[in-house]
């Protein structure tokens, strides 16, 4: 399966037309959230995915508003709204959750990875999607600052070993890769990377 992630255009239409023409040659479309700019043109920007007619999975991320996008993806009809939730193409199983970016730690997140954690099934490749990085890691580091990530995410990682996990938020950290164990991070940036997994 190949995958073509994205995320953190805010609105950028020249860096949403790049994405789109990367996915072409992709088998599912993912968005780590931070599509718009606080929501505005969503309908407008998700449209640009329609005619590429492959599984489009997105989160929100901290500027977009949950229920908003829920709302518009279930009037559009193709994009798979995945925050808090989880799609199964064969045995790749993807789970989402987007929003924050902000916080240390994230109970709830914690919780919903509890429920997700019984549906996985012997022989699944998980790919897990968050809006904000793990903690420690590449994707969280902050010159001058530190670590800024989630130690939730972290510690679901390491449970549910993903063979890949996608986010983004820290737009320094855009490109860049590590490793939790086994399980590859990317933060693949506002024009995408297609990924073969």
């Amino acid at each position: 399966m190949r995958i073509l992630a994205f995320g953190d255009n805010h609105g950028n239409i020249k860096s949403i037309n790049r994405a789109i023409e990367k996915s072409k040659s992709s088998d599912v479309i993912l968005c780590t959230g931070d599509i718009t700019n606080f929501g505005q043109g969503i309908e407008k920007v998700l449209l640009k995915f329609k005619k590429i007619n492959k599984p489009f999975l997105i989160i929100p991320g901290n500027h977009e508003f949950e229920d908003e996008l829920k709302k518009v993806c279930k009037k559009l009809g193709f994009p798979i709204f995945l925050h808090k939730g989880s799609y199964r193409i064969n045995n790749y199983v993807f789970f989402g959750y987007g929003g924050g970016g902000f916080s240390q730690e994230d109970l709830r997140f914690e919780r919903i990875t509890e429920k997700f954690k019984k549906t996985i099934k012997k022989g699944d490749k998980i790919i897990l999607i968050t809006h904000a990085p793990p903690y420690k890691t590449k994707l969280d580091f902050l010159p001058g600052i530190g670590h800024t990530g989630n130690e939730s995410y972290t510690k679901a990682v390491k449970e549910l070993k993903p063979d890949f996990y996608f986010c983004g938020h820290l737009h320094e950290n855009q490109s860049k890769r590590d490793k939790i164990n086994k399980t590859i991070l990317i933060n693949p940036g506002p024009e995408g990377k297609l990924i073969n997994i």
